[in-house]
């Protein structure tokens, strides 16, 4: 596959790490496939914070951010470098403050075990702004541009739907609910087109947006990711699990 500027992955469950699944499956076929970029700058669901931060850990540790979970879970570690002229490139960019001692949320090192098993990719974590929106995570992601053009991927790790409410008591291989296929239609016939506009208005024009996204910080790092690079993107995959939990991930070229 050819290099790509930006990517948004859904991460779902940190057992994503370990229990195969079809987005486990094809987040490490991606990592097999797509140029390797020099570093990742990868913007989380998991990381919110008063305005934009970037972590300059030059070892950022690996964040067990969840509870309930097998304990082989716990005993993963992920130990990719950071890269802190990297962070203070992208604060400068943005904005955003730095943070030494950032680590990796399982939003992150979830999917990059699976993308890049070796650590062998840096990656900068960014926050997500805790009272901005989608225009200002797209605006995130414009400042970003720049770096694409230097081997540097810009990573959003989110959900394409997210209620945990919903999910609840649901078996993992439960068919994808009717107003859960009408939103990620909508999403990927937008995101392919290159609907910026729509896009930014999902909670107002997207069918049930709100059943799916009770709260945005989960799509959020898709806007940064389609901000990151002009154009239209493409639906790299599509599953859906407990029903209810989308799995979607798109690429920009």
């Amino acid at each position: 596959m050819a290099g790509l500027k930006s990517l948004f992955v859904s991460h779902g469950s940190p057992m994503i790490a370990l229990a195969a699944s079809p987005a486990s499956h094809f987040l490490a076929g991606l990592g097999r496939t797509m140029v390797r970029p020099k570093a990742v700058v990868a913007v989380s669901a998991h990381w919110r914070t008063d305005g934009f931060a970037v972590g300059a850990a030059a070892r950022p540790e690996t964040i067990h951010d969840f509870f309930g979970f097998p304990p082989p879970l716990y005993a993963m570690t992920y130990a990719a470098a950071g890269d802190p002229a990297l962070a203070a490139r992208v604060a400068e960019l943005t904005g955003a403050r730095l943070d030494p001692r950032r680590g990796l949320d399982h939003g992150l090192w979830t999917v990059m075990k699976l993308l890049w098993p070796e650590a062998d990719v840096p990656v900068v974590p960014v926050s997500l702004a805790r009272c901005l929106g989608p225009e200002a995570h797209f605006q995130l992601g414009r400042c970003l541009r720049s770096l694409t053009g230097q081997g540097v991927l810009i990573l959003g790790s989110g959900a394409a739907t997210h209620n945990l409410a919903a999910y609840a008591g649901r078996e993992r291989t439960e068919m994808a609910l009717p107003w859960v296929t009408a939103f990620t239609d909508w999403l990927a016939a937008v995101v392919t087109r290159g609907g910026q506009d729509d896009l930014l208005q999902y909670r107002q024009l997207a069918p049930h947006a709100v059943d799916n996204h009770p709260t945005d910080e989960h799509l959020l790092p898709l806007f940064a990711a389609a901000g990151a690079a002009p154009g239209s993107g493409r639906v790299l995959h599509r599953s859906v699990e407990h029903g209810v939990i989308a799995m979607d991930a798109y690429g920009w070229d």
